[in-house]
């Protein structure tokens, strides 16, 4: 979880331009912890004591470390004291301004304090530097070293984290290590077995999704439970996970980085025995996860004493030798048979079933009580939104607004926070006005379903009546234009219609035309050959007249 995140934003009553002023606070903190990791990291006198011949220069350089450490704090001191410059400055001038309502410094002085956490010694919201009454808290350390939060910034994150789980649909799980997902042995603690396997040199060999390694700064051996990889990724889709281990917080790192490597599972949601706020015993203290959506997986009861309720017992994974001797068991070890759990029907395998099923029976109820949280308060009466003559309580948005938790009535009282319509031009909607109830479009009902969060009623305003009433003068000349643009469209379209007529009477006429020159044309044939048959039948005449003479 980001602190950033769940801190009240500059633009919130309660915060204020005091931030730049932590800002520099937290700089001064940050620039003075790791100048001085730099220079203890390059002490001299970090070596060995067993050189005598280099005496003389490592006290030269214990000198010359003391020196650049003294310059350090110098330096924070006076980035310390401009701060309180100007926080005094900023009081003055708040003193000054007495009548000022509503000031988002003045809220920021009130609230501290009490102080909602330290960082480095310093109250992160205010810069005082933390006293012996501001001890109470948990330390946070796995989140960042030197972080210490009160209990009432304790219950805000938690509150704020699980309404974004709850609409994740997300629970919170909690991951012991040894035994649960790995086992671990000691190089000095392998067997004679195990050592005549090679398993020394199996666990150096590099290949594709191997589960055995090598802890070389640690002298150890890991093995990873069969089905873990595969675990992980399915329960990160349902929970938000934690490791939590008795274990040292190098070793924790360590193994971590094997089980996620590219870092999206756990991110600094890893807590070991240095976190633990009670000796030999685990708690949920140090989660910032709510308890009430808290599942445990853990191979040992007896830590979590005052969580039993949340935990799931999870068998024993003894692959080595050495954990078999450590809980008793005289069989042979996993390792020394060379076998191993199987993927599918392991115990990680058999608890994932479960998980699904405790996630899936967990959200039934839970995602209804979610929704209802988005409208809450609300009295809705809807106006002019529904059909006439049907059943208001049938309607689909009405459904969805109770759905949402608000009330839903049909008739106006002093009770109603809202009004839902279309427009301005219905009793309800004017009395919306009148009396200074929020006046919605139904767009806001729909737009709360889809983001799970009541919306800002100015962002769905009904129209006023100005408004309105400028939008119809606006619309008459427009549709003035439009209606003389649809005279002129229909005039020429009837005149195209006459032209069409027009042209195909024209071309009829043309086409009996044509014919008629046709019938002309053959007419004047059959008269030329009605001549030249005369002229000939006159000749033939002629001729016979002569032949008879």
């Amino acid at each position: 979880m980001s602190l950033a995140a769940e801190s009240p934003s500059p633009s919130s009553p309660s915060s204020s331009s005091g931030s730049d002023d932590f800002a520099a606070l937290l700089d001064a903190e940050l620039e003075l912890t790791s100048a001085a990791d730099s220079a203890s990291a390059g002490d001299p006198s970090a070596a060995t004591d067993d050189d005598d011949e280099g005496g003389d220069e490592e006290e030269e350089d214990v000198v010359v470390v003391v020196e650049q450490e003294d310059a350090i704090v110098e330096q924070s001191s006076t980035k310390r004291r401009r701060v309180e410059d100007q926080h005094r400055h900023q009081a003055v001038v708040m003193k000054s301004d007495e009548d000022t309502v509503g000031s988002s410094k003045d809220v920021k002085i009130d609230e501290c304090p009490p102080h909602p956490g330290f960082f480095g010694g310093l109250c992160y919201r205010c810069g005082k530097r933390q006293d012996e009454e501001d001890v109470p808290g948990v330390a946070f350390g796995y989140i960042h070293k030197g972080l210490r939060l009160g209990t009432t910034e304790i219950d805000r994150l938690r509150g704020a984290d699980l309404k974004n789980l709850l609409r994740e649909r997300k629970l919170v799980l909690i991951l012991d290590l040894d035994h649960t997902l790995i086992n671990s042995t000691k190089l000095f603690d392998l067997s004679a077995a195990e050592n005549e396997l090679g398993i020394q040199s199996a666990a150096k060999e590099v290949v594709p999704d191997r589960s055995l390694f090598t802890l070389e700064t640690m002298q150890m051996l890991t093995k990873l439970r069969p089905f873990v990889r595969r675990f992980l990724k399915e329960a990160s889709d349902m929970f938000e996970m934690y490791i939590y281990t008795m274990g040292d917080k190098a070793y924790a790192i360590e193994i971590a980085k094997l089980l996620d490597p590219d870092n999206v599972y756990f991110g600094s949601k890893v807590i070991s025995n240095s976190d633990c706020t009670q000796r030999h015993q685990k708690g949920l203290d140090v989660v910032l996860g709510d308890e009430s959506v808290a599942v445990i997986l853990d191979d040992t009861e007896y830590v979590w004493q005052k969580h039993k309720e949340n935990l799931i017992l999870m068998e024993r994974y003894h692959y080595f030798a050495s954990s078999c001797r450590q809980f008793g068991f005289g069989a042979r070890s996993l390792s020394e048979t060379m076998q191993d759990e199987r993927e599918n029907d392991g115990a990680l395998a058999t608890i994932l079933d479960v998980l699904e099923r405790i996630h899936t029976i967990f959200f039934d109820p839970v995602i209804k009580r979610v929704r209802q949280e988005v409208l809450q308060g609300c009295k809705l009466v809807f106006t002019r939104v529904f059909p006439l003559h049907q059943r208001q309580q049938d309607q689909m948005l009405w459904k969805m607004a109770e759905q949402l938790g608000a009330v839903c009535c049909t008739d106006v009282d002093s009770t109603v926070t809202h009004v839902v319509a279309l427009d301005l031009g219905t009793e309800k909607a004017r009395w919306a006005v009148s009396n200074k109830k929020f006046l919605v479009h139904p767009r806001w009902i729909e737009a709360a379903n889809f983001r799970w969060q009541r919306q800002q009623e100015e962002d769905f305003p009904v129209a006023r009546p100005k408004e309105k009433g400028k939008e119809n003068a606006a619309d008459a000349p427009i549709s003035k234009e439009n209606g003389d643009k649809n005279a002129a469209d229909a005039a020429n379209a009837k005149k195209g219609n006459e032209n069409v007529a027009d042209a195909g009477s024209t071309k009829e006429g043309s086409k009996e035309n044509a014919d008629d020159a046709a019938n002309s044309e053959e007419g004047s044939k059959e008269n030329a050959d009605d001549a030249a048959n005369a002229e000939k039948s006159k000749s033939d005449g002629a001729a016979s007249g002569a032949t008879g003479s």
